[in-house]
């Protein structure tokens, strides 16, 4: 039985412990949160103790702790659990510095404990389907990838202006799927944006509206297309184009009803919002933790993984300041 501490409480909080209610041999016992509510609430859901967050870390009744609190927590959070020889599950971004994510990870690295960065799309159904494919040559070399992200309508404000800003909070998911899909590291970024949505996310210095280009050593290049806005729903896809084909993810729709007439074909809009969106690929997400502390491997993404997804979005923001590429060095 893996017994998991799950340090914060709220909306993301509670998606993993839905995760782990569903997986066998795993159980939630301890639970911290800011907020004694909703730690009390997660409590009574789960059956766990509510304890402090160093209490959690340090508890012998815990294997494995959950990272699901504020970004600017994770990276006390870390060496402790790290000093405390647990396994770690760590939401992103882990920071938004990379040099404090460096020293993550030499912390990780010296208690040699399990680490995953939760990018939580590579776990998804179509996605693991399209890179498996990739990856056993269905369409030959890559040549060209397109990622579009898009929300069906932005978030608050006084959220952006803590958020670190589209490329560290929204695009870091389409870097790290990038960089999965590649198999290679980029080493050149080039952005551009814009606040076309909503003029206060502009006054809070950031965009809402963005396009990046990633080229590898090689020559092969993705791009990245994001808004925060879609009327149509929460709009989730990526195509790969090869030497020998083209590997397409499409949409998840409401339902799989179409209606044709005399005015031609009509489907149901995208699911809405990203929980529902990304349900299996959370509990597939957490189910690959937990069976990497069962076997004793690492588990993937990694903490260098969550280091080279900010670098690229370090990399955007420069760029996209700056109106010039950004070179990349070797990590």
């Amino acid at each position: 039985m893996i017994k998991i501490g799950l340090l914060g409480c709220g909306r993301i909080g509670q998606v993993h412990a839905r995760s782990i209610d569903q997986l066998d041999n795993v159980r939630i016992t301890a639970v911290a949160d800011a907020m004694p509510a909703a730690a009390e609430a997660l409590a009574a859901k789960t059956g766990a103790k509510v304890l402090s967050p160093d209490e959690v870390i340090n508890s012998p009744d815990v294997d494995a702790v959950v990272i699901g609190t504020p970004t600017d927590t994770h990276f006390d959070l870390i060496h402790s659990a790290a000093a405390a020889g647990k396994a770690i599950f760590c939401e992103k971004p882990i920071d938004m510095s990379a040099d404090r994510i460096r020293a993550c990870r030499t912390a990780v690295d010296a208690a040699n404990v399990a680490f995953l960065t939760a990018f939580n799309r590579r776990f998804d159904p179509n996605f693991a389907n399209l890179e498996s494919r990739l990856r056993d040559g269905a369409i030959g070399d890559v040549e060209l990838i397109t990622i579009l992200s898009r929300d069906p309508s932005p978030p608050p404000v006084s959220y952006i202006k803590t958020s670190g800003g589209l490329f560290r909070d929204m695009m870091i998911h389409d870097f790290d799927m990038a960089r999965f899909l590649l198999a290679e590291e980029p080493v050149q970024v080039f952005a551009v944006g814009a606040a076309l949505v909503d003029p206060e996310i502009g006054a809070a210095g950031d965009v809402d509206t963005a396009a990046v280009t990633l080229t590898t050593a090689s020559g092969k290049i993705c791009q990245i297309s994001n808004s925060r806005r879609a009327t149509y729903g929460y709009d989730q896809r990526v195509e790969v184009h090869g030497s020998n084909g083209l590997l397409r993810a499409g949409n998840v729709l409401e339902n799989t009803v179409e209606i044709a007439g005399a005015q031609g074909f009509q489907q149901a809009p995208a699911q809405h919002f990203f929980l529902e969106r990304y349900e299996a690929a959370y509990r597939n997400e957490m189910a690959s933790f937990v069976t990497a502390i069962q076997n004793g491997t690492q588990p993937s993404p990694s903490l260098h993984d969550g280091l080279r997804a900010q670098v690229l979005a370090d990399a955007a923001a420069a760029s996209l300041e700056s109106g010039l590429p950004v070179t990349l060095p070797a990590e």
